[in-house]
């Protein structure tokens, strides 16, 4: 039970860190950037330009909160 549970939490850190780091934060960036421009909104600019220079830290972080614990779960020996 534990090895399904740790199978499953660390899969899902790893597709939750890809859909926030690629899609939620670089995709969603560069939208949010050309809204914003197009509005000449010069807060949503500088919003955009910062999710998407921080998606790859966003999606590390957002995947290494279920990897970590998942990871334990596979590795941890009773005694």
């Amino acid at each position: 039970m534990r090895t399904f549970v740790g199978s499953l939490l660390f899969t899902a850190g790893i597709l939750g860190g890809l859909w926030a780091g690629v899609w939620w934060a670089f995709i969603g960036g560069i939208v949010q950037f050309l809204d914003a421009w197009l509005l000449s909104d010069s807060l949503g600019v500088a919003l955009g330009i910062a999710r998407v220079w921080l998606s790859v830290v966003i999606g590390y972080l957002a995947g290494l909160t279920l990897c970590l614990p998942g990871w334990v779960l596979l590795t941890w020996r009773q005694k």
